[in-house]
């Protein structure tokens, strides 16, 4: 059992895929410099601006995960700090509440301190009653440490909420973790929700 519940907070591995090692800003920039569509996409990760800084301290901090679904009240979004321990505590005792049956994005805000990510992934365990129920694993894509310091938002993909009353009953508990295509893990935080007819926030 403890094996299973570690290789569900592991990445996807495809086939024949091996992991790159780690560069450093500075490198990726002058990496095949006379390629052109290699350029274009460092251009897109905005090289030409990042920072090479010296490489210490965690490549990635992640500071919220947030839900937004177009059924909650106006201009409304649940957020939880994942650098609050108070705050992820006392979800253990009072849980987010989803609405039954609607369509959600679960998001993250983080902040790239250096060098480049590539095959980082955020990967969501639902169980209930120590049972999984539910596994979540999206790609976040490749970032740079943004040129003005600045924290990154990705939306991963919608999902629906389950419904009906057995739906309803009981407490979700959820495991997050930020993690790369060499196990490293930068987050990783528990939180519970459930699910009732309405929101409530």
């Amino acid at each position: 059992m403890i094996v299973k519940n570690r290789e569900d907070l592991l990445p996807t591995q495809t086939a024949g895929y091996k992991a790159s090692g780690l560069k450093s800003v500075d490198e990726y920039k002058s990496l095949d410099a006379n390629d052109e569509s290699l350029n274009r996409w460092k251009a897109s990760l905005g090289l030409g601006h990042a920072a090479g800084d010296v490489a210490s301290g965690p490549k990635v901090t992640v500071f919220t995960l947030f839900l937004e679904s177009q059924t909650l009240p106006q201009g409304r979004k649940i957020s939880i700090d994942v650098t609050n321990p108070a705050q992820l505590a006392a979800l253990k005792k009072d849980p987010v509440v989803i609405k039954e049956g609607v369509d959600y994005n679960v998001g993250i805000t983080f902040k790239v301190n250096h060098s480049i990510i590539t095959g980082v992934r955020y990967i969501q365990l639902v169980k209930r009653s120590g049972i999984k129920v539910d596994k979540l694993e999206q790609m976040l894509g490749s970032y740079a440490p943004h040129k003005d310091g600045e924290a990154y938002t990705k939306r991963f993909d919608p999902e629906e909420s389950p419904s009906g009353m057995l739906a309803r009953s009981g407490t979700y508990h959820v495991r997050s973790r930020v993690i790369d295509d060499d196990g490293e893990v930068y987050a990783d935080w528990e939180w519970s929700f459930k699910l009732a007819k309405e929101w409530q926030i």
